[in-house]
């Protein structure tokens, strides 16, 4: 881990050389899901509630999501822009290196503005939590914790996915958002709001049910049954990355050259 750090503090020192640029697209950063909390905001001022769910308690679920997507666009930006690597025959230097390509990837981009995403989040968090009657404890604490770490790895193994298809398509293809921004906005509230078969796609394939909908009904006190079973339902979210690595690897033993 230690070049992954060479790497992040380089990258945050050459985006801090223009400064006024970099804080103009942070406090851009914070502003863009501002319209999609008031639509949030102003659809529960309309309706009162959805399938038995609350503003807050929803707000509580925007915000895990949407901090969870802002980190892991922050530092995993490498594999969301890696058509261009591809595209540019860059990747065979990465190859020649004696170090990971996951690691030089991953290292390769970092997008610090997203702060501001990330702060608009945490702003989100404590409104959500300050008016929610939760009975917190250590348990609790953890799962909120292990909730939003299981998005980020959620959504940085959706980014590998779309990054190892460059592998055969060299650009890369507009329809991995589908699970990238599309899979934030439908995550952004419980699953159960949805039809049968999309709950269960994004529960049992794309674990985004395990983030945002099964330790919301712990932390919530909604769960029927042993709560420690949706207690550690972030954990599933956590061992998606597992999978993704596999088809990593299996698109880089697969790589053939596009440089000159």
């Amino acid at each position: 881990m230690k070049i992954y750090f060479k790497y992040l503090l380089i990258l945050f020192k050459s985006q801090m050389e223009y400064r006024t640029s970099f804080w103009l697209l942070t406090i851009g950063q914070f502003f863009i899901p501002f319209s999609v909390f008031a639509g949030l905001y102003f659809l529960f001022e309309r309706f009162g509630q959805i399938k038995g769910w609350s503003f807050y308690e929803v707000a509580l679920c925007f915000a895990v999501i949407h901090l969870a997507f802002s980190i892991s666009e922050c530092f995993a930006r490498g594999f969301d822009s890696f058509s261009s690597l591809v595209r540019a025959g860059d990747f065979d230097r990465l190859l020649v290196r004696p170090r990971s390509t996951f690691v030089q990837v991953l290292g390769s981009q970092f997008e610090f503005t997203r702060f501001g995403r990330l702060m608009q989040g945490l702003i989100v968090l404590s409104i959500a939590l300050s008016n929610l009657s939760i009975e917190w404890d250590v348990i609790k604490g953890m799962t909120l914790f292990l909730m939003i770490i299981s998005g980020v790895f959620i959504f940085t193994g959706i980014f590998m996915l779309a990054a190892t298809m460059c592998f055969w398509t060299i650009q890369g293809l507009e329809v991995a958002n589908i699970f990238t921004d599309g899979g934030r906005e439908m995550a952004q509230y419980p699953l159960n709001i949805y039809q049968n078969w999309v709950t269960k796609f994004f529960t049992f394939i794309i674990p985004f049910g395990c983030v945002n909908y099964l330790p919301l009904l712990y932390l919530l006190d909604k769960h029927e049954g042993n709560g420690y079973l949706y207690m550690m339902s972030p954990l599933a979210g956590i061992l998606f990355i597992l999978p993704c690595l596999f088809v990593w690897q299996i698109g880089v033993r697969h790589y053939r050259s596009t440089g000159s």
